[in-house]
């Protein structure tokens, strides 16, 4: 599956995710085979849980849930999984996530779900956004811990994007 070219329409994300699961069963064994994707694979899963133990002890995770499930809105608008690359499913794909076929809720993300995101890694405005709320009652040494653990994920996601991007364009040539 090639990707559109520049100054044609966006990729739609259920062209995305067609072209994530496709890159899964074309290149799915040999990543799994290379010693430095897994392994920054298996480093990644352990930043992600770390972050959203993080989330969990600042109260973000809570302020958060208590935005969309008692005031009927949150930062996860429709829209956000926009921003996801081919690549980046393919990632989440690789860690284990499902991508769902249809939005749960018009109004949200595709990948928002009743008890969260169905993503492990997230697009980085997904980790790091803190809206006004947040930022005025969580305390900022919680924030400060938060965005370390965020920044972190963040840092090795983007090498281990960049890897399989790599390895992909090496094997298709």
């Amino acid at each position: 599956m090639k990707l559109k070219s520049p100054g044609m329409q966006p990729i739609q994300i259920d062209e995305k995710i067609a072209i994530a699961k496709h890159m899964v069963s074309q290149w799915g064994d040999a990543l799994g085979a290379d010693s430095g994707i897994s392994a920054q694979l298996r480093e990644l899963a352990a930043k992600i849980e770390a972050s959203a133990g993080a989330s969990l002890r600042s109260g973000v995770a809570r302020v958060c849930r208590q935005c969309e499930q008692e005031e009927g809105g949150s930062c996860c608008g429709a829209g956000i999984e926009d921003r996801y690359t081919s690549e980046l499913l393919l990632i989440n794909l690789l860690l284990g996530a499902t991508l769902p076929g249809s939005t749960h809720s018009a109004g949200s993300c595709r990948f928002l779900r009743e008890r969260g995101c169905t993503l492990h890694a997230r697009d980085i405005i997904c980790v790091n956004y803190l809206c006004a709320r947040l930022q005025k009652t969580i305390p900022p040494e919680k924030l400060f811990q938060l965005q370390e653990a965020n920044g972190s994920e963040m840092e090795l996601l983007f090498l281990l994007h960049d890897r399989i991007r790599n390895f992909i364009r090496r094997k298709s040539t």
